[in-house]
């Protein structure tokens, strides 16, 4: 984009043509004084008719200045308030960008002495920071320590401050809101779960209130650990229990003074609890009830068979009934025993383990046993499953043991691998225990005798037999021997698993692994409640925001041009949330033009599967609820939006910031605000261009840099900002 010319340009042209035409008029006028009335006559008669000459050459004197001012200014004025307001940016930049050496020698002279001297501060503050960090060195492990335990807690904990806005949550309590959440996978549970976001969003106001009062009732009673429970529904049908504890504030002069600061959430997801629980009632009741209607229509025909005059025919229809009755109470028995041993297993503790992990513990595990070598063969490296790790361990160790005991074995070989799918339904895998055989298949038969059996562990036997654990998983045991290999195994086939906390990761946007941790918490959001002031008139760093991009099929959202992709991060407290981020793929429903797709990179197969606009932008809405939306060139992405508003029913209602326009603010004389442009007088990398997600979050890395900038010209509030945003040049563009 070009930008305005400056406006003291015109000024200095319009007074370069006032004297102009003065000096002419004047230089005239004292050659008219000098000459006598007849030769100022016949000068008058010679210019009669050049007037329109001497004008033409005044434009053309005039247009000489004025190339001339444009290119004094282009030297010596642009170069040096452009190197002013990158020079502005080492005030607050951290760390400080390199100021690019261009322009007259002049002014790349002074931009090397500024590198000098930025680089002289940038080594003294890492000095300074050094020191502070070997200080506080204590402080940052135990807050590393408290991030580490909140991620490997294994139950879901949600901490909020007393307005309900979530200022530290775990990574189980990630994972089960998205199980919660019915909007698309990709981003399910990101438009609840948040910091800063409000927890009403899920749970009714009123059941936390209803708790606290209870807790704050039992602190006045002088309880030492009070709490409160509750179970509600989601809007996705599931019933959770959620027990709440207070956080008092320290301030308080004893315990029972001391004001609620905050509460925790500890939440369980008990519907398959209930469902179990309901199950086993029906269960019973058709026991009870089939069985009673089943004795007592027995009963009847008994007492009828009994009597000496009853009729021939007829007892050939009571013993019908009674062999009907008692035909049908067995199956109900039987099949009330098969779902009864369904319902006990499912309440037996399983967990997600790899596979791999499984075999290792079971080399371990056999390795134990005097005399025995265990080797490990192929392991399929990518298998997951849902076990209960220790029956397991013990039916394995079992089976080992008597191989040793009574059959001599020396050596054993461990093996895990898919079944085909061709071969399985659904997902299963084979995991067998091999040793060397070279007998005929009869004799391994007897090997299948013991099942019954309680397994041992150690010297003591166990309350469950080997069937009860292949029951228990859903599980097949047998034994097989491969004549042509020399070997014998037992096939243990198992279901096959997702591992629970699997989340896709853009690869354009995967961070160092010595970055890797979410951040999860920030307690400076106790001491702040944007909700108790009007929005205009909050400081830009006590905001919450949203930094969207989307990418689209073109540029003309009128003329049917459809959203394709949309991606998103927060700002939260003046902290970029990059794991708090949402991005999902649309499908447009019409063609995406080949000439976009070198630019986007996105296919219309990776689109023919993805949810349609109806089904993302209310997740998307979700998403931003409560905060400030932030867009580079905002008009273009707000217009898309706001055509879907009627065919979604969702309306972008919230206040709006473009970093264009208040790059405009803060750099007037820069000569483009193009987003890499920006990114780069911050010495921002860019990572992900022209993805949603990467896009987004190199516009909140530039937000986050223009806030200072914006304060240092007085512009501290949303409203200042808007205000300010709307003066500017680029405020005119629209689509």
């Amino acid at each position: 984009m070009r930008r305005r010319i400056d406006a003291r340009l015109w000024w200095l042209l319009a007074a370069a043509g006032g004297a102009s035409l003065a000096w002419l008029a004047v230089t005239v006028g004292l050659i008219a004084v000098t000459l006598e009335p007849e030769a100022r006559q016949r000068m008058l008669d010679l210019l009669g008719d050049r007037w329109g000459f001497v004008l033409l050459m005044w434009l053309l004197g005039m247009a000489g200045i004025a190339w001339a001012l444009q290119r004094a200014f282009d030297i010596a004025v642009h170069p040096w308030r452009r190197l002013a307001e990158e020079a502005r940016v080492l005030l607050t930049a951290d760390p400080a960008p390199a100021l690019r050496e261009r322009g007259p020698a002049d002014v790349r002279r002074v931009a090397q002495l500024f590198n000098q001297l930025v680089q002289q501060r940038e080594a003294w503050r890492a000095q300074l920071d050094e020191r502070v960090r070997e200080a506080a060195r204590h402080i940052e492990q135990e807050k590393s320590r408290l991030a580490a335990l909140m991620s490997e807690l294994t139950q879901s904990v949600v901490v909020c401050n007393r307005d309900g806005r979530i200022l530290l949550y775990n990574n189980r309590a990630r994972l089960q809101f998205r199980a919660l959440s019915p909007g698309p996978s990709q981003i399910a549970g990101g438009e609840w779960i948040g910091l800063g976001r409000s927890i009403y969003t899920v749970f009714d106001r009123a059941l936390i209130a209803h708790a606290l009062d209870n807790i704050a009732q039992r602190l006045r009673r002088g309880a030492a650990h009070p709490s409160a429970q509750f179970v509600t529904t989601t809007r996705s049908g599931q019933l959770l229990r959620v027990q709440v504890a207070p956080v008092r504030d320290t301030a308080g002069d004893s315990v029972g003074e001391a004001p609620l600061a905050g509460f925790v959430l500890v939440l369980d997801n008990i519907t398959r609890e209930v469902e179990q629980a309901a199950a086993r009632e029906q269960l019973w009741l058709e026991l009870t009830e089939g069985a009673r209607r089943a004795l007592a229509n027995v009963r009847a025909a008994l007492e009828v068979l009994e009597l000496p005059e009853a009729d021939p025919a007829l007892r050939a229809r009571l013993l019908d009934v009674a062999r009907e009755e008692v035909t049908g109470l067995s199956e109900r028995l039987q099949r009330g025993v098969a779902d009864g041993a369904a319902l006990w297993s499912s309440q037996w503790p399983m967990e997600d383990m790899l596979g791999a992990d499984l075999v290792a513990a079971l080399q371990r595990r056999l390795a134990d046993l005097p005399g025995l070598e265990v080797g490990c063969g192929p392991v399929a490296p990518d298998v997951w499953l849902r076990i209960d790790s220790f029956s397991l361990l013990q039916l394995i160790a079992t089976l080992g043991r008597r191989l040793h005991d009574e059959r001599g074995v020396e050596r054993l070989q461990l093996r895990l691998q898919r079944v085909p799918p061709a071969a399985a339904r659904g997902a299963q895998v084979h995991l067998d225990v091999v040793w060397p055989h070279a007998g005929d298949e009869g004799a391994l038969s007897a090997l299948m005798g013991w099942e019954l059996d309680p397994l041992r562990v150690g010297d003591a036997g166990t309350a469950y037999s080997a069937r009860d654990v292949i029951e228990r998983h859903g599980a097949a045991l047998w034994v097989e021997c491969d004549q042509a290999a020399g070997e014998a195994f037992f096939r243990l086939l198992l279901p096959a698993a997702e591992p629970a906390d699997a989340a896709p990761v853009a690869a354009a946007l995967v961070r160092p692994a010595a970055d890797s941790r979410p951040e999860f918490y920030d307690f400076d959001l106790f001491r702040v409640s944007p909700a108790t002031q009007a929005l205009d008139d909050v400081p830009l760093e006590q905001l919450s925001y949203t930094v969207f991009d989307t990418e689209t099929t073109g540029l003309n959202p009128s003329e049917g041009d459809e959203i394709i992709q949309i991606g998103a991060t927060r700002i939260v407290n003046g902290r970029l949330l990059r794991h708090e981020s949402f991005e999902q793929l649309v499908n447009p429903r019409r063609t995406i033009p080949r000439a976009s797709i070198p630019i986007h990179g996105i296919t219309p197969e990776m689109v023919a599967d993805q949810p349609d606009i109806t089904q993302v932008l209310p997740a998307f809405h979700a998403f931003a609820r409560d905060t400030v939306l932030v867009a580079h060139n905002a008009a273009f992405d707000m217009r898309f939006l706001q055509l879907k508003e009627k065919t979604t029913g969702v309306v972008f209602d919230q206040p709006v910031l473009d970093t264009l326009l208040l790059s405009a603010v803060v750099h007037p004389e820069q000569p483009s605000h193009r987003l890499e442009e920006i990114a780069e007088r911050f010495g921002i990398d860019v990572i992900g261009r022209h993805t949603a997600l990467g896009d987004a979050i190199v516009t909140a890395e530039v937000f986050l840099r223009l806030i200072p900038l914006l304060q240092q010209q007085g512009i501290r509030t949303l409203g200042e900002a808007r205000r300010a945003a709307e003066r500017t040049y680029y405020a005119r563009l629209t689509y």
